[in-house]
Formats: structure tokens, C-alpha cells, sequence
């Protein structure tokens, strides 16, 4: 059995509902939640595990047998064939102090090209929704690119490694360069709705240079649908194979993204 794009809307809608009850916009009140450390700078609240097992036990409810691969519990084994990528609070670190950017990411994967994708901002209430072949739309409206055509005049977005302290490419350079030859560059933190926004004109384009699977899935899916271009920083077509990299705009800015991109070394600095 397999789903459909409205079983995967309801699911990310109910999970909405506990990211928006335990949203605390004011966090130096009293908490709603609690914060615990993955890493330095890597936060997981537990908002996050109740999103999680909601996901979870409905998936394997409706859907026995069926692998999971979700933020915080890792790897539920089933037939490899029908595998979800479950992130249960993209934006973990605004939700927890008080900063209105997250959602719940789920994506539906068959026989390694993902089917399904939806991405739920609880707190705007929009949801985007994407399906192979057929389109992606946010509340039901279709959705599209934009139509930049020049780097010069586009808005990107973009991410930062958790491991930013460590890592051999912090994308600082990168961040360097392309704020002197766009018209800005932001970084909301959260990479499914940066991907949303591409699809739907919000962004230009968004690239990041080290992120998870169960961040993108869905948002790869439903920028594909709405016409954008989506690689790997190599250009690579396979970006949820490892290691994850993406850039993701319209047909004549991806180029331009990529080219900028690998034109110089990876550095941690201008």
C-alpha cells in the first residue's frame, strides 16, 4: 500500500499542531518546551519528539512495512523500496527562541525518486504540497519560479553547517561572494521552507553545501514541480544520495549559481 499526497498533508498538518501549541514566542517566559544539546550549536526540543512519534506511529499505522528515516529517531527498517524522510521541526533553533520560521517536512520515496512532498508552516498556516509529474502548489494554488535572469538581480537564501566550527567549507566564502553579485542573500534557517520559497518566487535561487536528506526531500520535490532546477553544488543530479549538497533556482540562474560556486576553492573565509 502506498499513500497519497492528502495522507501526507493530513499527517504534517496534525504534526503542525504540536510545533504551533508548544511555540513560544516570547522564550525568555515561561518555556513550553524543553532544550536539549545534539552538538555544539545542534538543538532538539521536545516539541521535536512529540512531532516525531506522532509521524512515526501514523506512518506505521497506515503504512506497515514501510522504511523510515526520520531527524531524531535515525533509521525505522522496512522494504527499501517505500521510504519516508520525516523531519518533525525544520527550524529547530527559531522555534526554540522565539523566531517564526519552521515547519514539519515529510516526503514519501519510492524505489529511490521521491513521489510525495509536503511542507507545513503551522504558524502561516501554508502548506505546500508536491507531486510527481503532476505539480506542487501552497494552499492549493500552483506554484511557479520566479523569473530572474541574471544573478545580479536575484535573492538567494541560504544555510550554514551545524559543524560550522569544524568543517573544512563553512559556506562563508561562498556567502561572501554571492552577497557582491546578487541582491542579497538571506538565511532564514530552515531549508525545507527556503526550498518552498524558491518554488514559490519568494527566492530566486538557495544553495547550502552540507545539509540532510530529511531537510530537502520534500522541498526538492516540490521546487522540481514549480519549474526550478535542482543539483548538487557539483551538479549532480542525485542530491539526496551522500554526501547531501543543493542548489535549487530557475533554469537560467542555476548555472550561474554553480558556476560562481565552483569557481573557487572551498575556504572558510572571503
Amino acid at each position: 500500500m502506498v499513500p497519497i499526497l492528502e495522507d501526507l498533508e493530513t499527517m504534517a498538518r496534525h504534526a503542525g499542531k504540536f510545533l504551533r501549541a508548544g511555540y513560544n514566542p516570547r522564550p525568555g517566559s515561561a518555556s513550553r518546551f524543553e532544550v536539549n544539546y545534539k552538538g555544539p550549536i545542534d538543538l532538539v526540543t521536545d516539541i521535536d519528539l512529540q512531532s516525531e512519534t506522532y509521524l512515526l506511529n501514523e506512518i506505521n499505522r497506515r503504512f506497515p512495512g514501510h522504511r523510515i528515516i526520520s531527524e531524531e529517531n535515525g533509521l525505522t527498517e522496512g522494504d527499501a523500496d517505500d521510504l519516508w524522510l520525516v523531519d518533525p521541526l525544520d527550524g529547530t533553533i527559531n522555534f526554540a527562541y522565539g523566531i517564526p520560521i519552521f515547519c514539519v517536512s515529510l516526503a514519501f520515496v519510492r524505489a529511490g525518486q521521491v513521489q510525495l512532498g509536503v511542507v507545513y508552516d503551522p504558524l502561516r498556516d501554508e502548506c505546500y504540497t508536491g507531486e510527481r509529474g503532476k505539480g506542487s502548489w501552497l494552499n492549493g494554488e500552483l506554484l511557479k519560479v520566479g523569473s530572474a535572469q541574471e544573478l545580479s538581480r536575484s535573492l538567494l537564501v541560504t544555510g550554514f553547517p551545524y559543524n560550522i566550527r569544524t568543517a573544512a567549507d563553512t559556506n562563508l566564502g561562498h556567502y561572501t561572494d554571492f552577497s557582491l553579485r546578487s541582491m542579497g542573500v538571506r538565511r532564514l534557517g530552515s531549508a525545507a521552507l527556503d526550498l518552498c520559497y524558491v518554488a514559490a518566487g519568494r527566492f530566486d535561487g538557495y544553495w547550502e553545501i552540507s545539509i540532510n536528506a530529511w531537510d530537502i526531500a520534500a522541498g526538492i520535490l516540490i521546487a522540481e514541480e514549480a519549474g526550478a532546477i535542482v543539483t548538487k553544488v557539483d551538479g549532480d543530479p542525485h542530491v539526496l544520495t551522500a554526501p547531501p549538497s543543493i542548489v535549487a533556482a530557475n533554469q537560467v540562474i542555476h548555472p550561474q549559481i554553480l558556476k560562481l560556486l565552483n569557481n573557487r576553492p572551498a575556504s572558510s573565509s572571503a
